[in-house]
């Protein structure tokens, strides 16, 4: 009986090989300059951003991490202008994950690295889940301010939140978590993923917006709080040492160029 019930317990752990991680392409910011970011031309000449959504799925279920745009932007006829640039969008987010045959109803957690317009732009499509959200960042989303448009996850408040304080095991066994990282706004968080074969990713939501932010330490004019994102990048750059993570920078669009996206995958 012992030697079936190891044979059962050696098949399950062989299984599961890890998460996989699925890049989506969630649109592009296009600005005329990176002032508001902290930097000059001449530190970097930048002008494009790129949106991106994830989805990461393991075997006890699935978490769409960020939101990309709004709708809004996929279903124009072409850039929308905005304040110092514009941006595109050329496939919502549901309808890509529908090429994969899933729906909302299918995700498991749904999580946002904060709540600006360009992470948040879904939340309100993916209500059928458990919602992660930093207390703070909930506490905070609603108050307005720059960059935020609350019509965009106002449905939040009718669905199943699970408020947390801190960093967290998504599913328990320590391949997938949310990295407290608070400064850009005041809940914001990372998430690191174990991933087997391609190794260890950290996303980093908005800690870093480009390669000159993360090398200068450049904080961006509009953070809530400028010395709180020095400690959370001082904190990240130690977690990156102690584990071996390869950080990939979501605004970055220069990465992004070299991604696979979905339906192909990491793992």
């Amino acid at each position: 009986m012992k030697y079936l019930a190891l044979a059962i317990l050696l098949m399950s752990s062989q299984a599961f090989a890890g998460p996989k991680l699925y890049v989506f392409d969630c649109g592009v910011l296009s600005l005329d300059s990176l002032e508001m970011f902290g930097l000059t031309e001449e530190e970097s000449s930048l002008k494009e951003m790129f949106v991106p959504c994830y989805l990461i799925e393991h075997e006890k279920g699935r978490l769409l991490w960020d939101g990309g745009l709004p709708k809004a932007v996929a279903e124009s006829d072409g850039p929308v202008t905005i304040e110092g640039g514009s941006m595109r969008y050329t496939r919502w987010i549901v309808d890509q994950l529908a090429d994969m045959d899933l729906s909302a109803s299918d995700i498991t957690y749904a999580a946002y690295s904060h709540l600006h317009f360009d992470h948040a732009g879904a939340a309100n499509f993916f209500l059928d889940g458990t919602v992660l959200m930093q207390t703070r960042e909930w506490n905070a989303a609603f108050g307005g301010g720059e960059f935020v448009d609350t019509t965009l996850f106002d449905g939040l408040k009718e669905a199943n939140i699970a408020l947390i304080d801190g960093d967290h095991d998504v599913f328990g066994d320590g391949s997938v978590k949310l990295i407290f990282t608070p400064g850009h706004t005041p809940g914001h968080q990372a998430l690191l993923v174990m991933l087997k074969n391609t190794g260890p990713i950290l996303l980093s939501g908005d800690l870093y917006h480009t390669r000159a932010n993360r090398r200068l330490r450049r904080v961006p004019t509009f953070n809530h709080d400028a010395e709180q994102t020095l400690e959370s990048m001082a904190r990240t750059e130690q977690l990156l040492s102690a584990t071996g993570a390869t950080l990939w920078i979501e605004h970055d669009k220069a990465l992004a160029d070299t991604l696979k996206m979905a339906p192909h995958y990491y793992d």
